[in-house]
């Protein structure tokens, strides 16, 4: 399982967040799952998200899509679909582009929101000794933002051009 802590400017609470990822082929390593994820405000004690998605991974392709449930903290159900598509830029192994979309649906499938992104990404395994990094830098195209992610080892923060942030430490 795995678990970190988050926090964000928009929640201003510690969340406590687990993702656990269920091969649907157990005896094999297959690149279909399911995945369920769960968080607890710690503020109230409360589950303020939860998701169930079937998550399939083409390798050949450097595709992920999934389809989902999902519920929020004012338990809303409401269903998702996403995909991403990550390109690896030829003049160098260290930068690479993802382009990524998601639609959220209620339950009588009317939209409720879209949101996609194009993404410049750069990573450096042993940027020092034990130290990973990874520098996103994307424009949210729905709502017209820019945005970054910094991620070091288990640490990640992420901001965008509205104020929004938040940060994530992977436990």
């Amino acid at each position: 399982m795995e678990t970190s802590l988050r926090f964000s400017s928009e929640s201003k609470s510690l969340r406590i967040h687990a993702r656990q990822k269920f091969h649907l082929e157990p005896d094999t390593l297959s690149n279909t799952l399911l995945q369920v994820h769960g968080e607890i405000d710690t503020k109230n004690g409360n589950p303020s998200y939860f998701a169930l998605l079937i998550r399939q991974f083409l390798p050949q392709l450097s595709t992920r899509i999934g389809v989902g449930l999902q519920s929020d903290k004012h338990r809303k159900l409401q269903y998702t679909v996403r995909g991403k598509k990550a390109f690896e830029l030829p003049s160098s192994g260290y930068f690479g582009l993802n382009i990524k979309g998601r639609c959220d649906l209620d339950k009588e499938f009317n939209k409720r929101k879209d949101s996609g992104g194009i993404e410049l990404v750069w990573s450096k395994l042993n940027f020092q000794r034990d130290q990973d990094v990874r520098l996103k830098v994307g424009y949210e195209l729905f709502e017209k933002v820019p945005y970054l992610q910094l991620k070091e080892n288990n640490w990640t923060l992420n901001a965008d051009m509205k104020g929004r942030w938040n940060v994530r430490y992977d436990l």
